[in-house]
């Protein structure tokens, strides 16, 4: 499907409209004076974060436990069709000057790992997570394909990331926003982050426009994702949450509101595969232009 410029269509959810989780962390400890945490990368093995070995957070929670199991389940899920949503991420960045970018949720890297292969002009990149075990395998990944020269990770909140103000060209979140328990306070984070000019790229799970596919989507979700994560995962309770997660979200024109209300200009959406994701892309103003 081509990308289209927002345009009010409807009335799925309401601004409040988000999962609210009982407890959220900051991390807890200070980053470097740039802002960024560098890991060690030759540590491939290592799992311990910026801010210690227990993660207190109840997502970062989940996400440690089910971290072994996430990338099969991620592709076996998506029937593969995860690979082509990111490189569509990866190819709608800027190609023609050299570019810091940073990637809010990145877990295992998939994203991060994407945009580096597909975009030789970023020179720079940072992943954030708040999950250990996710940048544990992270780490490994970079390592396997030869990035750490180009990639630093910080294990912190994305909606209190502790970077420095208007510090990266593009900020890229891939199936993340749902998961946090203000998607309008993350995007206030991501626009505080970018430089002005700069491009958000968010791509995260929606519903389909079409009534038999979304029965037939919802059917998949709410009864084989859940069976098949508890089996091979052994967590019941981290799938049924991705099924609620993706049921609560809000719908496309009303998340296109929440980034316009951040303060976000030029935005769009682009349906990928019957609508199951989306990709939304938008701009952080340049005020010196008004």
């Amino acid at each position: 499907m081509q990308k289209s410029i927002w345009q009010p269509q409807c009335r799925q959810s309401s601004e409040a409209n988000v999962i609210i989780l009982s407890t959220r962390i900051a991390a807890s400890d200070k980053l470097s004076q740039s802002g960024i945490h560098h890991v060690n990368m030759t540590d491939v093995e290592s799992v311990k974060g910026t801010s210690g070995s227990i993660n207190s957070n109840p997502v970062g929670q989940m996400f440690d436990h089910i971290a072994p199991a996430y990338d099969i389940l991620n592709h076996l899920f998506s029937f593969g069709w995860d690979f082509s949503w990111r490189r569509k991420l990866a190819d709608a960045v800027d190609k023609n000057e050299k570019l810091r970018v940073l990637d809010l949720a990145t877990g295992t890297g998939d994203v991060l790992i994407s945009l580096l292969r597909r975009n030789s002009n970023i020179a720079e990149a940072v992943g954030l997570d708040i999950s250990e075990n996710m940048l544990a395998l992270c780490r490994r990944k970079i390592a396997r394909y030869k990035l750490t020269d180009r990639v630093s990770l910080v294990r912190a909140d994305v909606a209190t990331s502790g970077l420095d103000d208007e510090s990266f060209d593009v900020v890229t979140m891939g199936f993340g926003i749902r998961n946090t328990p203000d998607a309008f306070k993350t995007l206030t984070e991501i626009h505080r982050l970018l430089k002005q000019g700069g491009t958000a790229l968010i791509l995260e799970f929606s519903m389909p426009a079409n009534r038999i596919l979304r029965g037939c989507y919802l059917f998949y979700l709410r009864f084989f994702v859940l069976l098949l994560g508890r089996l091979l995962s052994g967590d019941n309770q981290a799938y049924r949450y991705l099924d609620q997660s993706i049921e609560n979200f809000h719908c496309a024109d009303d998340f296109c509101r929440l980034m316009q209300k951040a303060g976000f200009s030029n935005i769009s959406t682009k349906p990928l595969t019957f609508g199951v994701a989306c990709l939304y892309q938008a701009t952080r103003p340049d005020e010196s232009n008004d």
